[in-house]
């Protein structure tokens, strides 16, 4: 009972998804705080107010309804998502696209005459049918030397 429980923490991918949680944990932490210590208040400087709009609310039939820690939340979202998408969701997509290796082409494909099934232009026999294409039309001379 113990060793499939052990086993079951030890595969990789629950340890990764542990250490990206915790990862995760941390750099919400940092960027709340860039978005919080810098990015919020320069658009309190570009509207003119403090930046913090909390304290705002209206009220209707003797209930206060505080919109102000609604704007505080979507313009939050708004900045860390964009710091997010600019700051890391980009720089590693251009660093995932310069490290991935070529795809090799895939060979030529032709119809087999027989069975109409897809194959290797430089095949002998079909994968499909079994039936001989070397030498038939359409079929490179590569294919008919080594029939």
């Amino acid at each position: 009972m113990f060793k499939g429980f052990r086993s079951f923490l030890l595969r990789g991918n629950v340890v990764d998804l542990a250490v990206g949680i915790v990862i995760g944990a941390a750099f919400t932490a940092v960027v709340t705080g860039f978005v919080t210590a810098f990015l919020t208040p320069l658009i309190g400087v570009a509207a003119g107010a403090v930046g913090d709009f909390s304290k705002e609310s209206f009220a209707v039939a003797g209930t206060a309804f505080p919109y102000g820690a609604f704007l505080n939340a979507l313009i939050s979202f708004v900045l860390i998502s964009a710091v997010i998408y600019f700051a890391v969701v980009v720089p590693v997509g251009r660093l995932q696209a310069r490290l991935e290796k070529p795809k090799a082409a895939e060979p030529a494909k032709v119809d087999c005459p027989q069975c109409l099934s897809r194959i290797p232009a430089a095949a002998v026999r079909c994968a499909f049918c079994t039936a001989e294409v070397a030498g038939l039309p359409g079929f490179p001379a590569q294919a008919m030397q080594r029939g």
